[in-house]
């Protein structure tokens, strides 16, 4: 049967199940044939928090959006073109994100009686003309795979696991994916079941088939792919990229790397991650809770490493206090923040960005700390470097902001040269600084304000540290009221003199009058609405902050030489609170906590309010 093959520019898909149908397999399998062939792409996966919830139930669906595309592209798309639904519950979830005209997959196997009352449906929706406005494709991809691993040595309950990967191969056959990859991931995946390997990759090519020689779909589509700066590439998650940042910081700062790191969604495949590269020298310490973790971690920097902890914003709160030990001891130490909702256990898989106050002010007493934030999975490299730089020069620990929108998200990310990196090493101190042939602890570079670093057992180096306020240059506990007030103000004075790039700002014919401004993973959608505002004759700029604290120096100037300022925060308002403090401008804040990031045609419609208010 010859078929159509139509051109598509860009392609937005969901696959949705039970959070035991593989969904989280079948996208990320898909998304690295997409990368394979060249495509720009963004994904979001989307899971229960439940490790097993209970199946065929709503609060169980398990969804993984992949939006790729022939040219640059920023966000997972606002709706998907195409919805794989496994089950009732799947397309119940999330029919009202499908936009009139898509095409809807539907394993109709399940659409049996009892699934369907599970979900409310009193009638099957494959059968009456409740999806008239979509394109339904009922297929039968259970029985189709079971009837296809028939001659398999497996049990039947096996070969419907492995409806998945014929869902994965109807749809590598119907957007022309590549599957060589494909095929040698199952082979490794399940070296050790071979049975089981030839089974699942006998199902993903039944579901080929089945798209080449079905009457069902009569199109295929392709989308060619994309016009990327010349250099290498790989697919990457936020948390994948974050620890690859965090090992390129410890050889460039020609420090050990210890990440003392308590397990915690969703941060924990940083820890993950890191275990596996031991011959870089990382050491990586699971604690026995959070505040082990950052223990372990800062006396690690007392000995002379680059110390390092992860966590969620739970495990923040419960670090609060050896934060506040790291700023006093002076010690550099990175603090991975992958923020998720909350408060409390809140919705352990879903994205936020509320812990943006807590990072400025959660601590006692005057202890500031530098903040860093990601924009993009693949820019969570560049800022663990970065976080990793102002930790070693400035002696001070430092908050890296992340989210679960960036962590589990993944992007095409061009691999740096090694020579580009930058050398953020620095010397520890080996010889007495005193006048009088003595140590000084807390005698200052001039120039950064940071104290000397010394390993513990230098001859001659010997000092205290811990929690009990210092004198200035001796580091002997001090009472003083004055020197006490020196201190409080050298060390906010070191963090505020950080050096930090100016903040830039787009805005091509430079007479726009009004600027979005965003910090973290809102970048994607806020760049996303302001292409489409420009691309309908609209003028607007836009700028972003990678750095919360110290602020850029140029900040103020830029928000006060626009009439409107406009800044999307997913969560309440908290940054737009702390620049609305510091510069006294009107920002117009723009909220939502829904656990999900915002759609690109949200933001645009939002920024077409404000460009016409008066």
């Amino acid at each position: 049967m010859t078929k159509q093959v139509q051109q598509l520019d860009r392609v937005i898909i969901r696959f949705a199940g039970d959070s035991g149908d593989g969904m989280q397999l079948t996208g990320d399998r898909f998304t690295a044939g997409t990368a394979e062939f060249g495509n720009d792409l963004s994904t979001l996966p989307n899971f229960p928090a439940e490790i097993r919830a209970p199946a065929g139930t709503l609060p169980g669906v398990s969804s993984f959006q992949l939006h790729f595309a022939d040219h640059d592209i920023l966000t997972p798309g606002d709706a998907p073109n195409v919805l794989v639904a496994m089950n009732p519950a799947a397309l119940k979830a999330n029919l009202g994100d499908l936009p009139r005209g898509a095409d809807i997959i539907a394993n109709i196997d399940e659409f049996t009686k009892r699934n369907l009352q599970k979900v409310g449906y009193t009638a099957s929706p494959l059968e009456d003309d409740s999806l008239s406005e979509w394109r339904v494709h009922a297929v039968p991809l259970t029985s189709l795979t079971v009837k296809a691993l028939e001659g398999f040595e497996i049990s039947k309950k096996d070969a419907e696991r492995a409806k998945n990967m014929f869902a994965l191969g109807l749809l590598s056959w119907l957007y022309h994916r590549p599957t060589e990859q494909t095929v040698s991931f199952l082979e490794q995946k399940f070296a050790k079941k071979p049975d089981i390997a030839k089974a699942n990759i006998a199902a993903f090519q039944a579901g080929w088939n089945y798209g080449e020689t079905t009457e069902s779909f009569s199109v295929s589509y392709e989308v060619k792919p994309a016009r990327l700066a010349p250099g290498v590439y790989r697919n990457i998650s936020g948390n994948q990229a974050l620890a690859y940042g965090l090992i390129a910081a410890s050889v460039q700062s020609k420090l050990p790397l210890f990440l003392g790191s308590y397990p915690i969604t969703p941060a924990s495949d940083i820890l993950h991650e890191l275990s596996k590269h031991k011959r870089f020298g990382i050491r990586t310490f699971q604690a026995e809770d959070e505040i082990a973790g950052v223990g372990a971690a800062l006396g690690a920097a007392f000995g002379g490493a680059l110390g390092v902890t992860t966590t969620s914003g739970p495990g923040v709160a419960l670090k609060a206090e050896t934060v506040g030990l790291a700023v006093t001891t002076e010690l550099p130490l990175i603090i991975v923040d992958v923020q998720r909702a909350g408060p409390s256990t809140g919705m352990p898989t879903k994205t936020e960005q509320t812990d943006l106050l807590m990072a400025m002010f959660g601590r006692n007493g005057e202890s500031p700390v530098p903040i860093v934030a990601p924009l993009s999975p693949s820019d969570c490299f560049d800022a663990a470097v970065e976080a990793a730089r102002i930790a070693v020069k400035y002696r001070t620990p430092v908050m890296l902001l992340s989210d679960g929108y960036l962590a589990n998200g993944s992007e095409p990310w061009r691999l740096p040269e090694v020579s580009d990196l930058p050398d953020i090493s620095q010397e520890f101190t080996t010889e007495p600084n005193g006048e009088n042939g003595e140590f000084l602890p807390f005698k200052r570079d001039t120039e950064t304000l940071a104290r000397p670093w010394a390993i513990p057992g230098t001859a001659g180096l010997e000092h205290r540290i811990g929690g009990i306020e210092k004198a200035d240059g001796t580091g002997n506990i001090s009472y003083d009221p004055d020197n006490h007030d020196l201190m409080v103000r050298t060390r906010a004075a070191k963090i505020a003199g950080i050096d930090v790039p100016d903040l830039e700002v787009d805005d091509p014919d430079g007479d726009a009058k009004v600027l979005v401004i965003g910090w973290g993973s809102t970048y994607g959608p806020i760049a996303a609405a302001v292409r489409r505002i420009r691309r309908g004759g609209g003028k607007v700029a836009q700028a972003h902050l990678r750095h919360l604290n110290p602020l850029p120096a140029n900040t103020g100037e830029v928000l006060k030489s626009y009439d409107k300022v406009l800044l999307p925060e997913i969560n309440l308002g908290q940054l737009a609170l702390l620049l609305r403090a510091r510069y006294l401008v009107d920002v117009i804040s723009y909220n939502r906590v829904r656990g999900l990031p915002f759609k690109a045609e949200e933001l645009a419609g939002v920024i077409q309010d404000v460009i016409d208010s008066d």
